[in-house]
């Protein structure tokens, strides 16, 4: 039989000591103290094995001092607990296994009893560290869920996200369509203490705002003109876990008012129920567009955005950050010849310049889409020029250099003066579009054709 240290809370010294006697018998280390409030600093100085606490006591509950451990600690910084408890309190013993209690002892108990009960407890705990070691050792690397940049601002990215998964903060990931939201997303959740819990993804524009709210919040049986059979919804199914709500700006009023409540309650309503259903989960909202602007313009609630905007995480378009761009490629370019069974050695000479040079709208979906199909097509183990440019992306076969596209240049020229006139104005756009001289309307057609934000 495994041994462990062990604290015992109870007010009453006889069963405090029959207690400590049986357990010291056993080879455990035990600590023992009649008060509620030293077990609350016994918890904090450091880590037991298991904790077995009576419930009714003086100055505080032993279901208190469950409750207060859960809230302080995550399930791998407590130890396993376990409540003893008189029939007239059996309700208060249920109440802490919902918080994490693992068992309880109903009064009047044999010592046999208890100590079986705390030999499962220890295993259960031995099991519990072992797993979160093997996890760990898994999980090393932050960046093993596909984030690829060196890039300073990448690299700010990584690291907010880093101190963000071991907590349960609401995040708002923000950038444009295809710099790798969701990958942020995904590495979160999978960095988190809720790791083994679901990931529930939901993109907001994809599903017909009739059908949204039932997506997400479930509906009882005949609650509208086909719901045969009742329905969990997304938040159901993400409790315990996290819920990542792509493209969140899509969503109408009425859902914004909803998504509200379970933000600021966390407990929703399934259509057509009158009874609410709590949860406790993670909430991952990302959008390409400007939320504040559209707090500004009424299309999104104010209070909405600054529950969501608790830790932001803004991903730059690839054009602002062209030298994560070589070793972008050279990710893809392992991943797909992999893939397709190819060798692929590298790229000739003039043919990673001429990627850096690209625009890249579509951002790193569009780059790996472009590698992609390179590694397919390329009829040779180096990627030519030829094939590049068979691509869309143009070069000088002579040179190997990027070749001088006017109208490319002329854009890039275009989206830089609007994107630096913002920045010197603070992103005031009637400030910029006075220092660009052109009209606040011109401005914001010039926002849209570059996606600049």
């Amino acid at each position: 039989m495994s041994t462990g240290s062990i604290l015992v809370v109870d007010d009453e010294t006889k069963i405090l000591n029959a207690l400590g006697s049986a357990l010291k018998g056993e080879g455990h280390e035990v600590v023992a103290t009649s008060s509620p409030r030293d077990a609350q600093k016994l918890l904090a100085q450091r880590l037991f094995d298991v904790l077995i606490v009576d419930n009714l006591m003086p100055e505080l509950t032993g279901l208190d001092l469950i409750r207060e451990l859960v809230a302080s600690a995550g399930p791998g910084d407590r130890p396993q607990i376990l409540m003893m408890t008189a029939h007239a309190t059996v309700e208060s013993a249920i109440e802490a296994m919902k918080l994490g209690a693992l068992d309880y002892l109903q009064k009047p108990f044999e010592i046999d009893e208890l100590l079986v009960v705390v030999s499962r407890a220890l295993d259960h705990q031995r099991l519990s560290t072992e797993h979160r070691y093997l996890i760990s050792e898994r999980d090393d690397e932050f960046n093993h869920y596909g984030i690829v940049g060196r890039s300073r601002r990448m690299q700010e990215v990584i690291n907010t996200s880093q101190v963000v998964a071991r907590t349960r903060s609401t995040v708002l990931i923000t950038g444009e369509t295809g710099t790798g939201k969701e990958m942020v997303a995904r590495a979160i959740h999978f960095h988190s203490a809720q790791k083994e819990m679901p990931l529930i993804k939901v993109n907001c524009a994809a599903i017909p705002e009739t059908l949204l709210e039932s997506e997400l919040f479930g509906h009882v049986r005949g609650a509208f003109t086909g719901a045969i059979t009742s329905k969990k919804g997304k938040f159901a199914l993400a409790d315990g876990g996290t819920i990542f709500l792509d493209e969140i700006g899509t969503m109408s009023p009425t859902l914004q008012a909803k998504l509200l409540r379970v933000l600021q309650e966390r407990e929703f309503e399934p259509l057509g129920s009158e009874r609410s259903q709590k949860v406790d989960l993670r909430v991952i909202a990302a959008t390409n567009r400007d939320l504040r602007q559209m707090v500004a313009d009424g299309r999104f609630q104010e209070d909405l955005y600054y529950r969501l905007n608790v830790i932001p995480i803004h991903i730059p378009a690839l054009r602002e950050r062209r030298e994560d761009i070589p070793v972008l490629v050279e990710h893809f370019i392992a991943k797909h010849s992999k893939r397709a069974g190819k060798r692929i050695d590298g790229l000739a000479p003039g043919v990673l310049e001429a990627l850096q040079s690209a625009d890249w709208p579509g951002n790193v979906r569009e780059l790996e889409n472009t590698v992609e199909r390179a590694v397919v097509l390329s009829p040779t183990p180096i990627v030519s020029p030829d094939v590049v440019r068979m691509l869309g992306v143009a070069t000088t076969a002579a040179t190997g250099l990027p070749s001088l596209n006017l109208r490319q240049n002329l854009e890039w020229t275009e989206r830089e003066t609007v994107r630096r006139a913002l920045e010197s104005s603070g992103g005031v756009k009637k400030d910029a579009a006075e220092a660009m001289g052109i009209s606040q309307r011109a401005l914001s057609y010039y926002l849209a054709k570059h996606r600049v934000e």
